[in-house]
């Protein structure tokens, strides 16, 4: 076993030999340079094309143009352009109409010449693939917005339904609460159904196959069942009364909206910590008329221009910004590198500030949206931005506490407890656990025609609900607890028939397996048990013959194969590694492999290259590149296998 030991530590990079030691001192490092002063990690968090083309449609909505920054962020957008002539959903995707659309428009506004070789490039692949009237719901009524289309190419969507009881099958309540904070902006704009300003007058008929008023904007059934057609003939016959409702209940419905924008406007942090929220809030004011010297527009522009990221001459808009996040998980690499890592053992001060800082944020006197479902539950979690104390995730408060509770500093314990008590009181009645919301399986809902985006829900999943299970764990809950059996249970029955766990927000079944087995492991699981012994079969399966793991976005298919993808990507790699530990593979040839891997991609300055997109926010809607994953998961497995192999442990006793 040492002769093999040695030769790990081996690595070659450039020709010359580094060892274990060697790397984790690099990565730590390097991890260590990103932190902030207060002892946080925020690192950029960026989307497909369409945050950065819908920033530029917001300007030229307003009136609002800034030709400076457009140009780089206009630069941004030439040089993701797809080689089909479009652009994808995520590195090295297929073409996607929606976002092609508004990433050709954004050009447009921004000053491209339609007859450039890369707008025609674009043009040609748009028309090839129906042109704009393929779009889908959301981008329609962007569109409608600048007058491109007529309103009739959307679903009705009316805002009186934020007076629906409870009990109704439409309640604002019963989808996600992204779905819940771009959606209330949405139907103030609706029902106003104002004009963009569009001071250059641009228009993109070109991108239509005939005559952009004479289109058939056929209203599409998002599921394909039954039910989507009845909705279909419901959205028809409710047409011709829209205008039979009485202006006063559609005013009185404008002011609801108003009232739950206003309490949730978030400060510098925006409505829902999202870009389209904010983006769809700040139209809404201009459409009621508020002057842009109003401090709710002032705010919620302030927002907005904070998710600007800006490169030399490029610039791009994130999606949100995920900080606490990014501080949970390098916290976690951090703690894990500091043990038993002699001379390179980082300072104390280094974890007290970052916990310190997270500890801050813990909301305790919000009372947000979850508590429609869950009433008598005391608020304990954290959110995923700096501050979004209506919408905090059991996900980011799972690590988080994990991270707090693996110091060992007791005057951590009360916030510990707290966070515990929420997860606990967040379960669904399935036995897992969703990100924001319990019990979020309205199913009916997704055959609305205005659910064509598919993100319209917010259910358990196995990821999040592992992540919980894992946290519950490590802080002491035994199996016998019901809120661990009953997750365990869940866990389960979702596992898929080739072993594999589906990841809901990362990159997919590579996250979801780690995810699981972490848990399982905390959980005391027999490690042996034959449904576990699947779950790493199939890990080890997926290897590459460069040690390496590696799943793309179109795993999200059904019908993509997962072994199409042949990049190993340092962030999945890791995460199979951790998984395999978890389940007792550290001293596996598959562990070996990978973490040479991980040797062989570290780079001298202790960073990883990573270009694929490596989470989701929604499947096959809309996907994500955490820039920090390459930095505080790769150095996590690394310092847990040289931890493993110190201590003679066939796994870890942590939950991450």
């Amino acid at each position: 076993m040492q002769k093999r030991t040695e030769n790990l530590r081996a690595g070659e990079i450039a020709g010359q030999k580094i060892s274990l030691d060697e790397v984790v001192q690099r990565a730590q490092s390097r991890l260590l340079s990103s932190q902030a002063e207060d002892g946080h990690w925020a690192f950029p968090l960026e989307a497909d094309v369409t945050i950065t083309a819908e920033y530029i449609l917001l300007n030229h909505y307003l009136g609002e143009i800034n030709d400076e920054v457009e140009a780089k962020l206009a630069n941004y957008i030439r040089r993701i352009q797809g080689e089909h002539g479009g652009w994808p959903l995520y590195h090295g995707g297929d073409l996607n109409v929606s976002a092609s659309v508004k990433a050709y428009f954004a050009l447009k506004l921004s000053g491209d010449d339609p007859e450039a070789p890369h707008m025609i490039k674009a043009r040609d692949a748009i028309l090839a693939h129906g042109g704009a009237k393929e779009t889908n719901v959301f981008t329609r009524i962007t569109l409608a917005l600048f007058g491109l289309v007529p309103w009739r190419a959307t679903p009705v969507t009316r805002i009186e339904v934020l007076y629906a009881p409870k009990w109704f099958p439409l309640h604002i309540n019963k989808v996600s609460y992204w779905t819940r904070t771009v959606t209330v902006p949405l139907l103030i704009l609706t029902a106003l159904r104002p004009k963009a300003k569009n001071p250059r007058n641009i228009m993109i008929d070109e991108l239509f196959t005939k005559s952009r008023f004479e289109e058939d904007y056929r209203i599409k059934n998002p599921t394909g069942h039954w039910l989507g057609k009845l909705m279909i003939v419901l959205d028809l016959l409710a047409r011709p009364f829209e205008s039979l409702i009485p202006s006063y209940i559609v005013n009185r419905s404008i002011d609801k909206a108003m009232n739950f924008i206003t309490e949730r406007l978030n400060g510098d942090d925006g409505l829902g910590g999202i870009f389209p929220a904010m983006a769809n809030a700040l139209i809404a004011f201009d459409a009621l008329g508020i002057p842009k010297d109003n401090p709710r527009v002032v705010t919620a522009r302030r927002a907005i221009e904070k998710l600007l990221i800006f490169q030399d001459d490029e610039a791009y808009c994130q999606p949100c910004l995920s900080p606490v996040w990014d501080t949970g998980l390098a916290a976690h690499a951090m703690l894990e590198a500091s043990r038993a890592a002699g001379p390179h053992a980082i300072e104390d001060d280094t974890i007290a500030k970052s916990c310190n800082w997270l500890e801050a944020l813990q909301i305790k006197d919000c009372i947000g949206d979850w508590a429609m479902w869950r009433p008598d539950v005391r608020p304990g979690g954290w959110a995923f931005q700096y501050r979004n104390d209506y919408y905090p995730d059991v996900d980011d408060t799972a690590v988080v506490a994990m991270a707090l509770h693996r110091t060992g500093n007791k005057n951590y314990e009360p916030a510990i407890q707290r966070a515990a008590e929420w997860v606990v009181g967040m379960q669904s009645k399935s036995g897992g656990w969703a990100a924001f919301d319990v019990d979020n399986e309205y199913y009916l809902l997704e055959n609305m025609p205005f659910a064509d985006h598919g993100a319209l829900l917010d259910p358990p999943s196995a990821d999040v609900s592992a992540r919980c299970i894992s946290f519950l764990a490590q802080i002491g809950y035994d199996s016998a607890h019901p809120a661990i059996q009953r997750g365990l249970t869940y866990l389960k029955q979702e596992q898929e028939d080739d072993g594999s766990w589906f990841g809901r927000w990362g990159t997919n079944y590579i996250y979801g397996t780690w995810s699981v087995l972490s848990a399982l492991n905390a959980a005391g699981e027999d490690l042996d048990a034959d449904y576990i012994r699947q779950a790493v079969d199939w890990l080890v399966s997926f290897q590459h013959q460069d040690g390496g793991w590696g799943e793309d976005c179109a795993s999200y298919w059904p019908d993509r194969n997962q072994h199409d993808f042949q990049f190993s990507l340092p962030s999945q790699t890791a995460w199979a590694v951790l998984g395999l530990m978890a389940a007792g593979e550290g001293k596996s040839e598959a562990v070996k492999r990978g973490i040479q891997f991980l040797l062989e991609t570290c780079q001298v300055d202790g960073d990883w290259q990573e270009e694929h997109f490596n989470a989701v926010g929604f499947p096959r809607v809309f996907f994500l590149r955490y820039h920090g994953y390459r930095h505080y998961f790769p150095l996590l497995a690394l310092a847990r296998y040289r931890n493993l192999e110190s201590t003679h442990t066939d796994h870890p006793v942590y939950g991450l």
